[in-house]
């Protein structure tokens, strides 16, 4: 179940851009005098406060309190990917926020539905390595390949790590969630 719930905040915290543009709009149109505070409209703030403050309680979970076992590798290749997922799912976020209008009940359903469609596809399918808040936070993406201390298989994964990956060659320490989502352990490599 906590793998669950990590899974589920780290898709949300994917989305925190977006909810962010969202919550922003409903601003600038309260302060214009364009929405009022309804019912809907209370509800749409309290739920993007809810979604943000997770989101980046998600990223906090899986980044620096994660408990996730950290494995001493040697990675052999990496390439950054960061610019091959980025910009595509950060335009569907300004594609799919600004026009929405949330003052709506209807428009307020089918963002719900679509988030959730999105999210059932995003967690079903192991999409975590899209997430543009850690590509805003500095995190840039890499393939990496790697072999594991005392074996000889090589293996690959889909890496975040904080600035660039200067790491090809040399061995360091890495957080394992899965071959789609694995973060450098700066905690064990500074030890070095």
């Amino acid at each position: 179940m906590k793998v669950f719930f990590k899974n589920l905040l780290l898709y949300i915290s994917a989305f925190v851009p977006m909810y962010v543009l969202v919550f922003v709009k409903l601003i600038v149109e309260i302060l214009n005098n364009n929405l009022t505070f309804n019912v809907l409209n209370t509800l749409n703030f309290i739920t993007l406060c809810l979604l943000i403050v997770s989101g980046i309680w998600g990223i906090l979970w899986n980044v620096k309190f994660s408990t996730d076992k950290s494995i001493e590798v040697q990675i052999i290749s990496k390439k950054n990917i960061t610019d091959e997922h980025f910009l595509g799912y950060f335009s569907l976020f300004v594609f799919f926020a600004i026009p929405l209008d949330l003052s709506l009940v209807s428009a307020y359903c089918v963002y719900v539905l679509v988030l959730i469609m999105i999210g059932i596809v995003y967690i079903n399918n192991s999409l975590y390595y899209i997430n543009p808040l850690l590509n805003i936070l500095g995190y840039s993406f890499y393939d990496i390949e790697y072999i594991e201390q005392g074996t000889e298989s090589k293996k690959k994964t889909k890496i975040f790590y904080k600035g660039d990956l200067d790491f090809e060659s040399k061995v360091c320490w890495i957080k394992v969630k899965n071959e789609h989502f694995s973060f450098i352990d700066n905690s064990k490599n500074s030890q070095k």
